[in-house]
């Protein structure tokens, strides 16, 4: 899984902003938590009462280790198992270019959550454009550190693409967060930032 830049504490800036947007006592889903690092940050610093889905079993077991409840399976197949509303946040932190049916996984990630917040690695940043015009090649980066033959990810989008698919799918974003190298990204995030977090929920039903 692509890894997202750190903060001057060593902590990756877009979990800094999942643990800022996340309000204290939250019911949490943590789909492709890993080892639980984000999880346990919103435990500790939230009070959060969290739950995360992984597949590879070496990480769930350090999870568990850091006193986490983490199931072991696949996320897509894991929501269906909640009924609807059952947490107040589901966070997918850069997997859901990994998931192979985005909408689905979106739809049941909304149903089973009141706000979903999403981050992802921006295919469309700068250094991934001129790589590909000056090489012909595809991209690796710090954000995209995969072979085209080894990586992960599933589905490459841009941060426009995102956009652009929530509108579609009629999709309100409530806050969004640009990521760069230096920082916080607040102009032209589709060619400067290498990773957005988008906090989504259901746009209400027309009357």
């Amino acid at each position: 899984m692509a890894r997202g830049e750190n903060g001057a504490d060593g902590v990756r800036l877009d979990y800094e902003f999942i643990v800022d947007t996340v309000p204290q006592g939250a019911r949490i889903l943590d789909l492709g938590c890993g080892e639980g690092t984000l999880l346990k940050m919103l435990v500790d610093r939230k009070g959060v009462r969290g739950t995360g889905i992984e597949i590879v079993e070496e990480r769930v077991y350090e999870a568990v280790e850091k006193g986490l409840t983490v199931h072991h399976g696949d996320f897509y197949e894991g929501l269906a198992y909640y009924p609807d509303d059952s947490f107040d946040y589901v966070v997918l932190s850069q997997t859901l270019q990994q998931a192979l049916d985005t909408v689905a996984v979106l739809t049941e990630s909304l149903r089973v959550g009141h706000f979903l917040v999403a981050s992802f690695p921006n295919f469309a940043h700068w250094k991934a454009r001129l790589q590909l015009l000056f090489t012909g090649r595809a991209p690796v980066t710090k954000a995209l550190p995969y072979q085209w033959y080894d990586t992960p990810n599933v589905h490459s989008l841009s941060i426009e693409d995102f956009r652009a698919f929530t509108r579609e799918q009629g999709i309100n974003i409530v806050r969004q967060f640009y990521q760069g190298k230096r920082g916080r990204v607040r102009m032209w995030p589709n060619l400067r930032a290498g990773y957005g977090v988008f906090v989504l929920q259901n746009a209400p039903s027309p009357e």
